[in-house]
């Protein structure tokens, strides 16, 4: 079958795909992928399920995940799973819009257990006629959260995710000021200062990062750094993901930042959906040797792609 391509400024994941020479390193879908969908049978969930905060504890996997219904006003719903491919959902978020700097949502969770606190933090953004906020929150069940409000005032700001430990006596977030990755440091998870932009749009290259960047899961500490993933844009509007190695003692200290991407949309699912054209992830915990990326597609499911830690570190490692 001859393939036509679509108009001019439309994603063709075919001629993306054909382009592909078999050697670059991508991340596998999960073949049970999408792992969750939305349920018509709940109101706050019956439209859009998506960018899902996945981590192990207990033996089980827990995910908090954003939900909308028809108005579009986001919540977080909690699921747990044994295996972290079939989910039992709760049939009421576990976190809603309540207060003022809330009101059109609370979005795109976060989650890290932290070592020193020995508790878990939700990162999460706040929507509402004041703006974008990012906002935490604390549990130490992943059920019942503690707001302990916005971290960042006056601008609008998202995509910040909690350090899985203190730095340097400190707590380390990152953050994003449109278009980059930035991150700060706080004594009491509320003031924050020394914010430094790390990572930045490169429209030099080939064009999948050149508008906007932003932070995805949790960092993963290894012997060699910071393994981070995050998400990129470009001017047509197509999200991919690639990953970056940042110092252990320094982490505003980029080591490795490779020029290509590691996911991009190519499933229907990931192409069309309410936001089209879009892999947009806030989890990636490692289970046994592999790191399990939990990502929204096209902000209308939840998938799963893997792949070896070993693989991932040596292609941020490659010169």
């Amino acid at each position: 079958m001859t393939h036509t391509p679509p108009p001019a400024g439309v994603f063709d994941a075919v001629a993306t795909l054909r382009a592909d020479d078999g050697h670059r390193f991508l991340l596998q879908r999960h073949p049970q992928s999408p792992v969750l969908r939305p349920s018509p049978l709940n109101a706050w969930e019956a439209m859009n399920v998506f960018n899902a905060a996945v981590l192990q504890h207990g033996g089980l996997f827990h995910m908090h995940y954003r939900a909308q219904g028809i108005d579009f006003v986001s919540s977080i719903g909690y699921a747990v799973s044994s295996d972290g491919l079939t989910w039992n959902k709760l049939e009421r978020p576990v976190l809603a819009p309540r207060e003022p700097y809330e009101s059109r949502g609370v979005e795109d969770p976060r989650v890290t257990w932290h070592e020193n606190d020995q508790c878990f933090y939700m990162a999460y953004t706040a929507y509402s006629p004041l703006g974008i906020m990012p906002c935490l929150a604390r549990s130490h069940n992943l059920i019942l959260w503690e707001r302990l409000g916005p971290v960042i005032r006056g601008e609008d700001n998202k995509d910040h995710v909690l350090f899985p430990r203190k730095i340097g006596g400190r707590y380390v977030m990152f953050h994003r000021r449109p278009p980059s990755i930035w991150i700060a440091y706080s004594d009491d998870l509320l003031n924050w200062t020394d914010h430094r932009e790390i990572m930045a749009p490169r429209p030099e290259l080939a064009g999948w990062d050149e508008k906007r960047v932003g932070a995805g899961g949790v960092p993963i500490e290894t012997p060699h750094g910071w393994l981070v993933l995050y998400h990129a844009y470009d001017q047509r509007h197509v999200y991919r993901l690639s990953a970056a190695l940042l110092d252990l003692e320094d982490p505003s200290k980029v080591l490795r930042r490779p020029a290509d991407f590691i996911m991009e949309p190519t499933e229907t699912w990931e192409i069309r959906g309410d936001v089209p054209n879009v892999v947009f992830s806030c989890a990636n915990p490692v289970v046994g040797d592999e790191v399990w990326l939990y990502y929204g597609g096209a902000d209308r499911m939840v998938g799963l792609a893997t792949c070896k830690l070993s693989d991932l570190m040596e292609f941020v490692l490659e010169p």
